[in-house]
């Protein structure tokens, strides 16, 4: 066979791989969506747990030849790259759909700073605590400084896309308690990745004391940017091409130029030291206001995303996971310890800032379960740690553990506490 033709089929059994793990990944997430539905559970619940079974933890223990041949056949690139993909426009839908108009009633905005401060700090605080105490056997790195920065910085994480999509199933995004959420959830997971560059520059190479200032003086200039110099021209824009097209139409050009503003903002922030998904979650924002472009775009692109390009983020997380680790008591002791710090750390930290802002007990509570989701965010961060040496295999597990416990009490906690609040007058979340 010649080096070309060896190429071709190298080529063909790629996709044919990459298009097997697709087809089983978006028809396992919606039946887990619909189950976890059935059990009073968010959709977004049923395709982490689904994304986590499709791993080693459950699939790989049980059937671990089909799972190599499925999973481990082919480089896992093709994936990775979609996943982020898909993250991405999964943040730029979330921006579009937040008022943020909201904020400028100084009760709110008084609410999102104490939030996000008390959201970073207590946390933060808490995770010191539980790095100080955890034996020496759960720590695989010498240096215990990174590894307790670590811990810290995971325990102060808000996983915004996640607590974005079981908003949006709340009807919560325009509402006051839903802006100042996600508001304060976006202020908190700034400073948390900045931090987590700082632990992965101490972790490699060393801390450089001003790093911290130029990450963030960056990310500044990069809002203001964005908002009095991207802003106008990017509406400009959407509004000249819809004044040409039909009442629900989206124009070809209009969504090019739009993915293409998305994928920039997401190279801009990538190269500030913070996640692309805050790239395309800024854009949303700037366009949030253009009611025409956002129901278009929602009519026309936003399911494909949620129904294919999430579910293998998932997935792909859920492939590097595996929560049969935990083998005696004393792990599983420190496990619901961890639990139990991280959850009335953020939990507990944004209820108690909400009230001392102003906030009714029941807007307050709201606030406290929503900041405290932490889902696949919390999940990415922990790869980083696993990857860089800082954290160990049990505690890899049990911060899994935390993330997936954290977005399974949201919906139940949500349902009981959202008609007590008086925010939706009509219904609480879909059946």
């Amino acid at each position: 066979m010649s080096p070309g033709a060896s190429g071709v089929h190298a080529t063909e059994q790629l996709l044919f791989f990459t298009l097997l793990q697709l087809a089983i990944i978006v028809l396992a997430a919606r039946a887990g969506g619909a189950l976890a539905r059935r059990v009073g559970q968010a959709l977004v619940v049923g395709e982490i747990v689904v994304g986590i079974l499709l791993g080693p933890s459950l699939f790989g223990l049980l059937a671990p030849g089909l799972f190599d041949l499925v999973f481990r056949s082919t480089p896992p690139q093709p994936l990775n790259i979609l996943s982020q993909i898909g993250l991405l426009l999964l943040m730029f839908q979330i921006g579009l759909e937040f008022d943020f108009a909201h904020l400028r009633e100084r009760r709110n905005r008084r609410a999102v700073l104490a939030v996000s401060v008390a959201g970073l700090v207590a946390p933060f605080a808490l995770g010191l605590l539980f790095a100080a105490l955890v034996p020496a056997a759960l720590v695989p790195t010498p240096n215990r400084l990174s590894f307790a920065l670590f811990i810290a910085t995971a325990f102060s994480i808000t996983a915004m896309p996640v607590l974005g999509r079981i908003m949006m199933e709340f009807e919560l995004t325009r509402r006051p308690v839903g802006v100042i959420a996600i508001s304060a959830a976006a202020v908190s997971d700034v400073f948390g990745w900045l931090l987590l560059a700082i632990v992965t520059a101490l972790s490699t190479s060393g801390l450089v004391p001003w790093s911290f200032g130029l990450h963030a003086l960056g990310v500044l200039l990069f809002g203001v940017v964005c908002w009095w110099g991207v802003r106008p021209l990017l509406r400009r824009f959407v509004r000249a091409q819809l004044a040409q097209a039909g009442e629900r139409e989206l124009p070809a050009t209009l969504m090019g130029g739009v993915i293409a503003a998305v994928f920039v903002a997401g190279m801009t922030t990538y190269q500030l030291g913070i996640f692309a998904v805050f790239g395309g979650f800024m854009i949303g924002v700037l366009l949030h206001q253009e009611r025409r472009f956002v129901q278009a775009w929602n009519d026309k692109v936003g399911s494909f995303v949620n129904v294919f390009f999430l579910p293998i983020f998932f997935t792909y997380t859920g492939l590097r996971t595996d929560v049969g680790s935990l083998g005696t008591a004393s792990d599983w002791g420190w496990c619901a310890l961890l639990i139990g710090l991280a959850t009335l750390g953020k939990l507990g930290g944004c209820w108690l800032a909400a009230r001392r802002a102003g906030q009714s007990p029941a807007e307050a509570r709201i606030i406290g379960v929503l900041m405290n989701t932490r889902g696949l965010m919390e999940l990415i961060v922990i790869n980083v740690g696993y990857d860089l040496g800082v954290i160990g295999r049990e505690l890899f597990t049990m911060l899994v553990l935390m993330a997936l416990f954290s977005t399974v009490i949201t919906t139940p906690l949500l349902r009981r506490w959202v008609p007590l609040a008086g925010v939706l007058p009509e219904r609480v979340a879909p059946a």
